[in-house]
């Protein structure tokens, strides 16, 4: 008789459908205590017993009476653990099957319980990984052949489990190891939990919100626009039968400092979701093949995972194409359809950044959802950045006019924030109020950070409140 006929035999339910778990004495639960580990003891002595039994099995004997009053015993011990808002229910929050709990707890438990990893491996697991594969999973579970089928579509790339980075998948096959992704641990163990970056990119850190960002209300409204292809996509797609594409993908286009970065931490942030700068100089490389291998490993690392990827200066690959000279040009093009097609085909929100919208092709262009445009600001803008910038408890003096000073020098909003926190520090050095002449040192500074000779005219109305000493030092 095999595993579930014995099971059965019993009046357990079928092991294949999460049986029981086999301890020697009931465990009283209480979602409520603060011992989550202590828990999951029926889980992991579950699988212990199951893997004697399906050891028992390939060496044709019998399976002892009381092992198998063991599973019967406790099959309500964790059948609670499962329930709705049972444990699994309130540390995932997800409605998930039996069988994909039991996924689950074979997949983790070599994490908590090591006897568990020795087991898997000395009933033909992967001899280098503490982990079950989806064959050794069907063999633990006494399930047909036919089962595989509930396996491989419970494990497949668009299932709950892989789309909410529970489990991971390295390769399709029956004998590959599955793997328990880091934050599934952490939430176990009542841990925060931030993943790492994806291969190439740093994590952008800001605080930015909508009052932050000076931009004109086209821009404004654009950013919105670009939100709603995230937000409603379920209804659009799910609902309604779009067509369900990738991205969405939007290019950010204006000069330098014009809050294109900053737009960028304010998407993030009004998804709750972490930002990524993507350093195009670590996965460009010289030797052929490497490119795409870095390209790929980015994007797959990106996958399934709640994240805003930006790209600067997108100018310097979706740039005009001139004509196709020799070997090297043929396989730069080709670099470039391969991270067009990735970022096309990568589901989340991409942002390309550029200073020279022109140089961007216009087939390229026409592939992004949305185009956006950050100008430079205008002298109502600037007033309104500096008003923005300064920090709100600093004390100006009575002389400071915004409005001479937003007039007296067109500054992008990023040299304003540059100038407008330098004017403090020389007012907190000094113990004085802000006033003009720190305004126009700061703003002085910033014009030589360009490495060119600056005129006193460029200053405007500021020129004359610049320190001489200042002047003379330049």
């Amino acid at each position: 008789m095999n595993i579930a006929s014995q099971v059965k035999a019993e009046g357990a339910t079928d092991v294949a459908s999460g049986g029981a778990a086999p301890v020697q004495t009931p465990v009283a639960l209480d979602t409520e205590q603060n011992q989550p580990l202590a828990l999951l003891t029926p889980e992991w002595e579950r699988l212990q017993l199951l893997g004697y039994c399906l050891g028992q099995s390939r060496q044709g004997k019998e399976i002892p009476e009381e092992k198998l009053q063991q599973l019967t015993r406790l099959q309500q011990t964790v059948r609670a653990l499962r329930q709705q808002n049972g444990y699994w229910h309130n540390l995932l929050g997800l409605e998930l099957s039996e069988l994909e709990i039991d996924i689950l707890v074979f997949v983790v438990g070599p994490q908590f319980e090591p006897r568990l990893g020795w087991l898997y491996q000395s009933l033909g697991g992967d001899k280098g990984e503490p982990y079950p594969s989806r064959a050794l999973i069907q063999e633990f579970l006494a399930m047909e052949a036919h089962g595989s089928e509930s396996l491989i579509r419970l494990l497949s790339e668009n299932a709950p489990l892989r789309e909410q980075r529970l489990l991971r998948v390295e390769k399709n096959d029956p004998y590959s190891p599955i793997k328990p992704e880091p934050a599934l641990v952490a939430k176990i163990l009542g841990h925060d939990y931030e993943e790492s970056c994806p291969p190439g990119t740093t994590r952008v850190r800001g605080d930015a919100s909508w009052q932050d960002l000076v931009l004109p209300e086209q821009t404004l409204a654009m950013l919105h626009e670009f939100l709603a292809w995230i937000h409603h996509q379920d209804q659009v797609v799910g609902q309604w039968g779009g067509k369900r594409i990738g991205g969405p993908v939007a290019l950010f286009a204006g000069p330098s400092g014009t809050g294109k970065t900053l737009a960028s931490c304010v998407i993030a942030r009004e998804l709750n979701w972490p930002l990524y700068r993507v350093d195009l100089g670590q996965l460009v490389s010289k030797y052929i093949g490497e490119t795409e291998k870095n390209l790929n490993k980015l994007f797959s690392a990106a996958q399934n995972r709640k994240m805003v990827l930006q790209f600067d200066e997108a100018d310097s690959l979706f740039s005009k194409r001139g004509e196709v000279k020799d070997a090297r040009d043929r396989y730069a093009n080709m670099e470039v359809s391969h991270l067009l097609t990735k970022i096309e085909n990568h589901y989340g929100p991409c942002i390309l950044t550029t200073n020279l919208r022109k140089q961007i092709d216009p087939a390229f262009a026409r592939r992004f959802q949305l185009v956006l445009e950050f100008p430079r600001p205008d002298k109502n803008a600037r007033r309104q950045l500096w008003q923005v910038m300064l920090p709100p408890r600093a004390p100006l003096a009575s002389e400071v006019d915004l409005d001479l000073v937003a007039k007296s020098c067109p500054l992008s909003g990023g040299h304003i924030r540059n100038a407008a926190l330098h004017a403090c520090y020389l007012a907190a050095a000094g113990k004085s109020e802000v006033n003009l002449g720190h305004i126009a040192t700061a703003v002085w500074r910033e014009l030589a950070k360009e490495g060119r000779e600056v005129s006193p005219r460029e200053l405007g109305a500021l020129a004359k409140h610049l320190p001489e000493a200042v002047y003379d030092q330049s």
